[in-house]
C-alpha cells in the first residue's frame, strides 16, 4: 500500500477540545486523516474514536503498545473492534511481540487495520540513544534493523523520522510503508523534535504518510495550515 496522505495529530486533552478543533473543518470537502494518541485516548477513551469514525474520519490510533506478546495480542484484539484504520506498536518489543500484535489485530474474516511499528522516536538523538539507552549502533543502523524486524513479523510499515524514510525503503522495499512525524514548515519552530524536515522534502525522500501536529493545531488558521501541508506533501 503506497497511498500518501497528511495525518493531523489531534493531541488534545479532552474530547471537547478535539471536536471544537475539527469543527473548523466541517465545510471542507476533504476530511483529514486523524491521529489519536495517548493524551486524547486516555482522556476520552474509545468513545472519541467511535465518534470520529461516525463522522467519517480515518483514524490512526497511536498508542505504541510495548509489552509481553500475550498482553499485546489481547490488547490488539480489543482495539481491532474499534474499526480504526491504523495502529502501532514499538518495534523494540521484538519480532515475537509484533507477530502477536498482528495475530490479535486480525479479525475472523481476515481483515485488520494497518499495523506499523515505531523505530526510534523523533525526539531521540543519537547521543541520547548511546548514552541513555546504551545502544552502540548508529541511529540509522538501529532503525534499519528495527524496520527489517517489523517486515519479518508481517507488519505493513514503520514509524520513523522523515530523514530515515529513504533508508527504510532501501532496506525493506518501496511497498513497505513509512509514517513520519517530525514534520515542520521551514518557517516554523522545531518544538521538541530533533530529526525533522518539511512536507515537500518528506515526499521527496520517501514518506508515505506525514504526521503533523502543532504546525496545524496551533496555527492561527488550522485549515489553511492543513491545506498548505497537503499541497506541499502531495505536490498539488
Amino acid at each position: 500500500m503506497n497511498a500518501k496522505d497528511v495525518i493531523i495529530a489531534c493531541d488534545f486533552g479532552s474530547a471537547e477540545a478535539c471536536l471544537a478543533f475539527l469543527d473548523k473543518f466541517k465545510d471542507e470537502e476533504r476530511k483529514p486523516f486523524l491521529k489519536i494518541g495517548m493524551e486524547l485516548y486516555y482522556a476520552a477513551g474509545p468513545e472519541i474514536v467511535k465518534e470520529l469514525k461516525k463522522r467519517g474520519f480515518k483514524i490512526f490510533l497511536d498508542l505504541k503498545l510495548h509489552d509481553i506478546p500475550n498482553t499485546v495480542k489481547k490488547a490488539m484484539k480489543v482495539l481491532s473492534n474499534l474499526d480504526v484504520d491504523m495502529v502501532n506498536v514499538h518495534a523494540a518489543g521484538t519480532i515475537e511481540m509484533m507477530k502477536a500484535a498482528k495475530e490479535g489485530l486480525t479479525r475472523e474474516d481476515g481483515t485488520r487495520p494497518l499495523l506499523i511499528a515505531v523505530t526510534q522516536l523523533t525526539s531521540t538523538s543519537e547521543q541520547a540513544m548511546r548514552e541513555q539507552l546504551l545502544i552502540d549502533a548508529t541511529i540509522n543502523d538501529t532503525i534499519a534493523k528495527y524496520a527489517q524486524n517489523a517486515k519479518e513479523a508481517g507488519l505493513d510499515g514503520v514509524v520513523c523520522s522523515p530523514l530515515e524514510a529513504e533508508l527504510v525503503k532501501k532496506t525493506c522495499g518501496n511497498d513497505f510503508m513509512t509514517v513520519t512525524p517530525g514534520i515542520r514548515f521551514a518557517d516554523s519552530s522545531k518544538d521538541d523534535q530533533v530529526r525533522i524536515t518539511d512536507p515537500a522534502r518528506a515526499r521527496e525522500i520517501g514518506s508515505d504518510y506525514i504526521v503533523v501536529g502543532r504546525p496545524i493545531t496551533a496555527a492561527t488558521d488550522p485549515v489553511a495550515a492543513y491545506k498548505r501541508c497537503v499541497r506541499d506533501f502531495l505536490n498539488l
